[in-house]
């Protein structure tokens, strides 16, 4: 096996495509099918099914694809090391979420661009399921969660935080003068949401329903702030992680309504099992750790 060839197969298995692998590594597309049948008569075993015009991993490019990352991680830090580059540096493809990206990730970003301008932080966007499909794939490096659950299946996970939610409207939503808010009152409102897939959105969607069939009515915003101005204006009421609406809440155009959400969701960090973080990797996760302890200790001194 060579370095080259195992690079190559986890591109391709990155982004499932040869063409678009051989566009990344700006190699000509024989040479990426050159590369990837010279690995698998090495192997003496097929790594990729191809079906029309797309493919998969078989079982064996499966198996192979952790062995691989972690020989071209070792090699990488090999070189680095004798060739005595300390500096941390490569690319961190990470995969989060809005709430996520836009209310946690700038105090990490600002850090990695000034102590790490080496480290390229490459954020992809998408729901949880899709993160962790992607994780599994080896398609990201990291990726951010925040769901109810903290084990999934063939990934690691650190809980950075328990993500308290808050349900918020107008101060002129009828709900918003009542001493305490019921769930069944719940029923009767318009309910303002993220898309479908994300998960306390699912989990605020079963407890809302009644049980006789019928989808709950969500009205659906693409983007948290966009929900946040509709609830600001009086749509309705919507169910949102407590950092994402905290300025509008002190600016009062949005007042926390009394109920008791009956579930609890985590924020993590996660990663494939059996991967071999780097150097780079590490300190990520330790630098992720770090900013949400500090962001605690904030919220509890304020």
């Amino acid at each position: 096996m060579e370095l080259r060839h195992l690079a190559t197969f986890q591109k391709v298995a990155a982004v499932m495509s040869f063409t678009r692998a051989a566009a990344e590594l700006s190699y000509a597309q024989s040479s990426v099918t050159g590369q990837i049948k010279a690995l698998e008569s090495s192997l003496q075993t097929q790594l990729f099914d191809r079906l029309g015009g797309k493919i998969q991993l078989t079982d064996a490019g499966v198996r192979l694809l952790p062995y691989a990352e972690q020989i071209l991680a070792l090699a990488e830090e090999a070189r680095a090391d004798v060739a005595g580059l300390r500096e941390p540096a490569g690319t961190l493809v990470i995969g989060t979420m809005e709430s996520i990206t836009s209310y946690r990730m700038p105090p990490l970003l600002e850090l990695f661009h000034h102590r790490y301008p080496r480290v390229q932080l490459s954020l992809r966007p998408s729901l949880c399921a899709e993160t962790c499909q992607a994780l599994r794939h080896g398609v990201y490096d990291l990726g951010f969660l925040m769901e109810q659950t903290t084990g999934h299946q063939g990934l690691e996970t650190v809980v950075l935080a328990q993500e308290r939610l808050v349900l918020v409207a107008s101060p002129s939503y009828p709900l918003a003068t009542e001493q305490r808010v019921t769930t069944e009152a719940l029923r009767q409102a318009q309910v303002l949401a993220t898309e479908a897939g994300c998960a306390y959105r699912e989990l605020f969607e079963a407890e809302l329903s009644t049980g006789d069939g019928n989808p709950v009515g969500f009205l659906e915003f693409g983007t948290i702030e966009a929900i946040k101005r509709g609830a600001a204006a009086g749509l309705g009421v919507c169910l949102l992680p407590e950092m994402t609406v905290a300025d509008a809440v002190r600016a009062g155009e949005l007042v926390i309504l009394p109920w008791e959400v009956p579930f609890t969701v985590y924020t993590q960090l996660a990663w494939r099992q059996g991967k071999r973080l780097s150097r780079e990797l590490r300190l990520f996760v330790d630098e992720a750790m770090r900013t949400m302890a500090e962001e605690k200790r904030q919220m509890v001194s304020a």
